[in-house]
């Protein structure tokens, strides 16, 4: 499997798309925002002949779906994610306002994703992992074969995500990255939602938030 990564948007989100040698792509988490962004992340796709086939979102706040319509209506994709983040996706545009984007009214999903189902594309399984804590229905996608794990803003390197917004729980969150990211192989290269990647083994050892705790 091959990773694009993007970083789009005054909060700096990674953008991902993953795709192997039958074309076949994944769009995670689609945070374009201004017309150069947009151009980059078509453009990308165009040059390397691939065929996108899956809108994934490892959560729904703002930064992370600014670029969901643009994405829906220029590859014919509707966005999948869990069920819980339906209220973000439903007030994005009164979210927006908030953080001072103009958003786009997303396109709604017809189907959501839960805990252990798997998003394929290409030759490439995705395994689903349910991971609330940072805000309601966040989700990571797994590629065991691939040793390849995107957590969205659930584990960073050095970090976990904040629990100061809306359906955010400290507690639930460490619950979730224990039991559901810290099981992965120590190998397992971690891309998260902002920031550089890591290993989950490399989190094991020395993330302050997970030290004496694992």
């Amino acid at each position: 499997m091959h990773i694009k990564q993007f970083v789009f948007n005054p909060f700096q989100v990674n953008n991902f798309v993953l795709y192997d040698d039958t074309g076949e792509c994944a769009i995670i988490d689609s945070s374009c925002y201004d017309k150069e962004e947009k151009k980059q992340l078509a453009a990308f796709i165009k040059e390397n002949s691939l065929k996108p086939v899956l809108q994934l979102f490892t959560h729904c706040h703002i930064d992370h779906m600014v670029g969901s319509r643009f994405v829906s209506k220029t590859f014919h994709l509707k966005p999948l994610t869990h069920e819980d983040s339906m209220p973000f996706l439903k007030n994005s545009k009164e979210y927006g306002k908030v953080f001072g984007f103009d958003v786009d009214k997303p396109v709604m999903p017809d189907i959501f994703l839960q805990d252990g189902d798997i998003a394929e594309f290409g030759n490439q399984q995705l395994r689903v992992i349910h991971t609330p804590g940072h805000a309601a229905g966040s989700l990571c996608f797994y590629n065991e074969a691939d040793g390849s794990v995107f957590a969205g803003d659930v584990l960073f390197q050095g970090g976990v995500g904040r629990t100061d917004l809306p359906t955010g729980d400290h507690d639930l969150l460490i619950k979730s990255i224990l039991q559901k990211l810290l099981i992965l192989p120590e190998d397992t290269r971690v891309y998260p939602g902002h920031g550089p990647d890591t290993t989950i083994g490399e989190e094991k050892r020395s993330n302050p938030f997970l030290t004496g705790i694992y």
